[in-house]
């Protein structure tokens, strides 16, 4: 006998559904958005979404972070840290690696950089010891022992003498250049900030490239 169609249909194919919920996992991407992308890639052909899924896989397997700046890349170290033209003297600081690749588009910085992968936020549990500061201090004292897993580049490296800080210049933001300010200063070298030509508030991310340039132009003693 014919029990008939079920109480509750899903009205919704199950992968399409979960295809949904781990988009909407995303920064940035909200249900409705997560929605579109879906039912985008529900249209486009197996060899696109076989594409997209092996460009997924690919980061995940072949990149990975820089023993030396701690950026992203798919050599170790980095090709900055192992560009042998850049001013070894300049250190760049900035809170992500998208920030890295913003910075180089403007051709402006020709110096090494350490990402620090966040900023000393208490609202959201991110105190100093979530980032990357030892590894900056490590760096800025060439006598000290290296870090397990550091490379000859990093030994022979010749003494930073300015460390620019580049953190986005909104609350948390200058909460970590001021104490990053205040830790590297003792140990000798010169701490600089970005000047005022980003907006406070603003995002180093979706700053255009004159901004940037002068800003990088007109940084000043912290």
């Amino acid at each position: 006998m014919d029990s008939g169609p079920s109480k509750n249909p899903t009205p919704v194919a199950p992968p399409v559904i979960n295809l949904i919920e781990e988009l909407n996992k995303l920064p940035g991407i909200g249900p409705k958005t997560a929605q579109r992308l879906t039912y985008h890639i529900v249209r486009i052909t197996t060899e696109e979404a076989r594409s997209l899924t092996d460009s997924i896989l690919a980061i995940k397997e072949q990149v990975s972070l820089c023993t030396v700046c701690l950026n992203i890349t798919d050599r170790n170290p980095c090709s900055i840290c192992t560009d042998v033209t850049r001013d070894r003297s300049i250190l760049c600081a900035v809170e992500q690696p998208l920030d890295v690749l913003t910075l180089e588009r403007t051709g402006i910085f020709k110096g090494l950089y350490h990402v620090l992968h966040g900023v000393i936020s208490p609202m959201n549990g991110f105190g100093p010891e979530d980032l990357k500061i030892r590894e900056l201090i490590t760096r800025l004292q060439p006598s000290k022992p290296p870090l397990e897993g550091s490379s000859e580049l990093e030994e022979n490296t010749p003494a930073i003498e300015e460390v620019v800080l580049a953190t986005n210049p909104n609350l948390e933001g200058e909460a970590t250049a001021m104490y990053l300010q205040r830790l590297l200063t003792p140990l000798g070298v010169r701490v600089t900030r970005l000047a005022r030509g980003l907006p406070t508030g603003g995002e180093l991310e979706y700053a255009d490239e004159m901004t940037i340039i002068r800003a990088f132009q007109g940084r000043q003693e912290f």
